[in-house]
């Protein structure tokens, strides 16, 4: 057979181009169903900027894409948003580019509130019955955290975000717990996350947060169902370290923004509550610095400046003690007069009244107070004698009560008595004692010290072999003062030997090369 052969001839079927059968697919679709009402509920809403809408109808079992053209949308009576239940008119047709069909909108009207989002509804007033969504549950944000714990998923764009941001305004240490953000196994993990985050023990090896961000982008009610889940919405109500929540963007709501402590609109947005910005910071604290001296230099002056402005108002200190300083000279000079005009008054009155005075009198009345006194003394004797029979018959009676009390209280104090001179004798014996030790003690420190003195003394050295050179009477320590002094003097241990009447020379040199005195 040959190579270059033509194949052998198709069959009857009509080839068609992709082109043209993706048009014969497009007429069939617009002439069957050129127009239609469609009940659904929107899905995901797109608005680019070319004012054309993008958004899906769908059910339980299907999803429909739609559009609306840039003129139409701006007449629509219903403004089409995520999760509303309406009745869409308009045409089926297809877009070639993407083999898709797609259905044109012309006009809307709403047919109540979608299944998803009654059921959202139906949960939230659920959720917020029992309490979760009070405002005096939620805890106050610090205001600097140490560690920020992070619940997002790791390949993103919202942790490079997070990071990004935190690190411009005050860079912080954060973990990260890695989670899936959408899907079924979203909100286990979500909650878990949360749950394990405060789980972790403060002082531990892994650091314990202070603030947690759950961080997730933008996407439709479907995307971001995982974080209406009843399980991570009381995650986030019971968690004891504060939390914020910055799931989608800012038209996205979710159950755990009511939950949060606080709902950050995107992920930099948490990142910006979260921590504040340090320049700021150091600006802020600079200017405190500098306001707060000048208000203490400012005090200090006025302060100084009004004790100046007061001390110019207070006398001078001369003028405050001249009188009083002129009045002491006065009463000084005055007063060694006054004493002995005083002493004469008084020796004058004691004159006037011994005059009168004889021996006497006064012997009389001394006899007088004698009688006087010796009646008296009789009077005495006599009632002392009855008050003492009274209180002998009264200390009788009593001491006939008292005599079996009394020998115990006589037998404990001759027990104490015995006691305090055993303890008194000990005390004495100790005390004999005592000086004798001091005194051993005081001796032996003061040989010791003896000792010392005498083996740290200059004739201890000498006994050492060494020596001591005095000149003319004063000790030598340097060669050139040997070679200055007239005569010289050597003390070794056992005596001293002059050198007295030998002249010095300079300049000789002994065997060994050294200068010479002599």
């Amino acid at each position: 057979m040959d190579l270059f052969e033509d194949p052998a001839p198709p069959g009857n079927a009509p080839e068609f181009t992709v082109s043209e059968l993706s048009g014969a697919v497009k007429r069939v679709i617009e002439g069957e169903f050129g127009l239609v009402r469609v009940r659904g509920e929107i899905g995901r809403v797109s608005r680019p900027a070319s004012g054309h809408l993008y958004f899906d109808l769908k059910d339980d079992r299907a999803v429909l894409a739609a559009i609306c053209w840039k003129g139409q949308a701006g007449r629509l009576s219903v403004r089409p948003e995520e999760g509303l239940e309406v009745v869409a008119t308009g045409r089926l047709t297809t877009f070639p580019g993407q083999s898709k069909y797609q259905m044109i909108v012309e006009d809307m009207a709403p047919a109540g509130a979608g299944a998803l989002m009654a059921m959202l509804e139906k949960r939230r007033q659920a959720l917020a019955a029992e309490g979760l969504f009070d405002e005096r549950r939620k805890k106050p944000i610090p205001w600097l955290p140490e560690v920020i714990g992070v619940v997002t998923s790791p390949s993103g764009a919202v942790i490079r975000d997070i990071l990004h941001r935190l690190r411009d305004r005050f860079p912080r240490h954060v973990l990260i717990w890695p989670v899936a953000v959408q899907g079924e196994k979203c909100a286990p993990e979500v909650a878990a996350a949360i749950r394990g985050f405060n789980a972790i023990a403060p002082g531990g090896p892994i650091p314990r947060p202070d603030l947690l961000i759950v961080a997730r982008g933008g996407g439709s009610l479907e995307d971001l169902w995982g974080f209406n889940e009843e399980v991570v919405v009381r995650a986030a109500a019971e968690s004891r370290i504060p939390l914020i929540s910055a799931v989608g963007h800012e038209t996205d709501t979710t159950l755990i923004d009511y939950a949060a402590d606080r709902r950050a609109p995107t992920p930099t947005a948490a990142a910006e509550m979260a921590v504040p910005v340090r320049l700021e910071l150091q600006a802020t604290v600079d200017a405190q610095a500098a306001r707060l001296l000048r208000a203490v230099a400012q005090g200090v002056s006025q302060r100084g400046q009004r004790l100046r402005d007061l001390s110019r108002a207070l006398p001078r200190l001369d003028t405050l003690t001249s009188a009083a300083s002129q009045r002491l000279d006065l009463w000084t000079g005055r007063l060694g007069g006054a004493l002995g005009m005083a002493a004469a008054a008084k020796r004058m009155r004691f004159e006037r009244g011994a005059a009168p005075l004889r021996p006497e009198m006064l012997l009389g009345l001394i006899g007088r107070r004698r009688q006087t006194l010796q009646a008296e003394e009789r009077a005495l004797q006599t009632a002392g004698h009855r008050r003492l029979e009274r209180a002998a018959q009264r200390f009788d009676a009593v001491s006939a009560r008292l005599a079996p009390a009394l020998g115990r209280l006589i037998a404990d104090a001759e027990r104490r008595v015995t006691e305090g001179r055993t303890r008194l004798e000990d005390l004495t014996r100790r005390l004999d004692a005592a000086p004798a030790q001091r005194v051993k003690a005081l001796a032996d420190r003061l040989e010791a010290l003896d000792r010392t003195r005498l083996t740290l003394g200059y004739r201890e050295t000498l006994a050492r072999g060494f020596a001591v050179v005095r000149g003319d009477g004063h000790v030598v320590t340097t060669r050139s003062g040997a070679e200055a002094a007239q005569a010289l003097e050597i003390e070794f241990r056992d005596g001293r030997l002059s050198l007295a009447g030998k002249a010095p020379r300079k300049g000789g040199k002994t065997p060994d090369g050294q200068g010479s005195l002599f």
